[in-house]
C-alpha cells in the first residue's frame, strides 16, 4: 500500500483538515504543502491550473476536494477497508456530530418552528442574510434564516477570497460564508434549509411563509434570495464553475494575473467586468455574442486598452480542459468553429437574474424581477426588506451585501419594536 501522496492545503480549509484525518486514519503518509504558508506551493498549483485546495496528488492522479471513495480507489485500498476505530462516544455525541458533518449548522423544519411567530426572518443564508441573521440575533430579535441550497450561492462557490476586511488569510467563499452564518448561529439564530415556495404579506403584523413544510410566521422579513447568472447552456461550463469559469472579476480578477481570459457578455456589468480583468490579464478577449452592447456603457474604455481584442458576433460554444479551463470552442463571425487556448472564461450573457419569481406581487420590483428598496431598504410593504443582489447595484460584492443586511437588521429591529429610528448597534 506503499503510495506517493501529495496533499496541498491552505489555511482555513475544513476539506483540507478532512483529507489529512482520513489519510491519517488510514495510517498513509502524505507530503503536506500549505500554499498559505510557502507561495513555492501557491505557483506549484498556479502552474498547475488548479485554483482551489485540496488537491491532493495519489501517485500522480489529481483528487479535488475531500472524495473518499476515489483517494481509496487510487490508494488501492479495499472497498471494505475501514479506519481504525476510534475512542468510543455517548449516542447523543454521536448524532451531533455526525449531523455537524452532513448539515452544519442548518437543520430541517419541524413542529417547534412552524408554532413560532420570529421577529425576523431572512430568506437566503448569503452574506446579506446572514450578516442581517448576526446584527438581529445579537441584537435579541427571534431570528430564523431559511436557504434552499446553502452551498449554491454566487459567495459560496467563490474559490478564492482575499480582499474581505479584516480576514487576512485566503479563505474559499464558502468558508467565509460558514464564518458569517455560525457567528449569528452562536448568537442564537435559527437555519433551515428548505424552498420558500410564496409568500403572503397582506397582514401588516404577521408575514406568512410558504414551505413545503407548512407555514413559518414573521413580524419583518428580510428577502436576500441573491442573483445568479442564468444557465447559458455552455458545454463545459457548470463542469468548470471555480475551475477558470467566473461571474465576478471583482472576486476572482486576481487569481489571473498574467493569464488569457475571455469575458463575454453584450450588457452594461460586461463592459465594467473586462475593463477590470483588464488591469490583471496577460489578454483579455471580449466577447459580444450580438454585436453590440445594451445600456449607456460603450466599448471606447476597451478599445484603447493594448492587452483587449473585441470579438463581435462571437459565441463562446464550448469550455474544455481536464482539471480547470484550458481551451474554449469559439464560433466566429461566420459560423466557424475555433479552438482557443485561454486560462478563464467569465460569463455575462444576460447579466444577473434575482432569484425573486416566488415573491409574485407580494413586493414591488422592476422590470428584471430586482425588489425596489428605499435608503433602508423596506420594500413597498412596511415590515419587509431586500438586500444583497435581490436589489439592484451597480456593483455585486459581499460585503456590500454584508452591509445590506446590518441595515435590514437595524430596519427589522426598528419596525418590530415600533421605533421609528434605527438604534445601531455598537458591540
Amino acid at each position: 500500500m506503499d503510495s506517493n501522496v501529495i496533499v496541498y492545503t491552505s489555511q482555513g480549509c475544513p476539506y483540507c483538515k478532512k483529507v489529512k484525518e482520513q489519510l491519517n486514519a488510514w495510517g498513509i503518509q502524505f507530503d503536506e504543502r500549505n500554499v498559505s504558508e510557502n507561495y513555492e506551493y501557491f505557483e506549484e498549483l498556479q502552474q498547475k491550473k488548479i485554483f482551489g485546495t485540496p488537491a491532493t496528488y495519489i501517485n500522480g492522479k489529481l483528487v479535488l476536494g475531500f472524495q473518499e471513495a476515489k483517494m481509496k480507489k487510487l490508494l488501492n485500498l479495499p472497498e471494505d477497508f475501514e479506519a481504525p476505530k476510534k475512542e468510543e462516544v455517548s449516542p447523543s455525541d454521536t448524532k451531533a456530530q455526525n449531523e455537524e458533518a452532513s448539515d452544519g449548522i442548518f437543520r430541517s423544519v419541524d413542529e417547534n418552528i412552524l408554532s413560532e411567530v420570529y421577529d425576523l426572518v431572512t430568506i437566503g443564508g448569503g452574506p446579506a442574510g446572514a450578516s442581517a441573521a448576526v446584527y438581529a440575533a445579537r441584537g435579541r430579535l427571534k431570528t430564523l434564516v431559511i436557504d434552499k441550497a446553502p452551498a449554491a450561492g454566487t459567495l459560496a462557490i467563490t474559490h478564492k477570497i482575499a480582499n474581505y476586511p479584516g480576514v487576512r488569510e485566503e479563505l474559499t467563499g464558502l468558508e467565509l460564508l460558514q464564518r458569517m452564518q455560525e457567528q449569528a448561529h452562536d448568537f442564537g439564530a435559527t437555519f433551515v434549509r428548505t424552498p420558500v415556495l410564496s409568500v403572503d404579506f397582506s397582514d401588516p403584523d404577521i408575514k406568512k411563509l410558504e414551505v413545503a413544510e407548512g407555514t413559518i410566521k414573521a413580524k419583518s422579513v428580510f428577502i436576500a434570495v441573491g442573483a445568479k447568472a442564468p444557465s447559458s447552456k455552455i458545454k463545459g461550463e457548470e463542469e468548470f464553475t471555480g475551475r477558470g469559469v467566473s461571474y465576478c472579476s471583482t472576486c476572482d480578477a486576481a487569481f489571473f494575473q498574467d493569464r488569457t481570459v475571455i469575458v463575454t457578455g453584450d450588457n452594461e456589468e460586461a463592459v465594467h467586468e473586462a475593463e477590470a480583468l483588464s488591469k490583471f490579464c496577460k489578454e483579455v478577449r471580449f466577447l459580444i455574442p450580438t454585436g453590440t452592447i445594451k445600456g449607456e456603457a460603450n466599448l471606447s474604455t476597451l478599445e484603447v486598452k493594448d492587452n483587449v481584442k473585441i470579438y463581435k458576433k462571437y459565441r463562446v460554444k464550448e469550455i474544455i480542459g481536464e482539471n480547470s479551463v484550458e481551451k474554449a470552442v469559439v464560433q466566429n463571425t461566420q459560423k466557424e468553429l475555433e479552438t482557443w487556448e485561454i486560462d478563464g472564461v467569465f460569463l455575462y450573457l444576460a447579466g444577473m437574474k434575482p432569484g425573486t419569481d416566488f415573491l409574485k406581487d407580494a413586493v414591488a420590483r422592476d422590470a428584471e424581477g430586482y425588489i425596489n428598496v428605499d435608503d433602508r431598504l423596506q420594500t413597498s410593504v412596511a415590515g419587509v426588506f431586500a438586500g444583497g443582489d435581490a436589489r439592484r447595484t451597480p456593483i455585486k460584492q459581499a460585503v456590500l451585501s454584508a452591509a445590506d443586511g446590518a441595515i435590514a437588521a437595524l430596519g427589522a429591529d426598528a419596525h418590530v419594536n415600533k421605533r421609528a429610528q434605527l438604534r445601531p448597534q455598537y458591540s
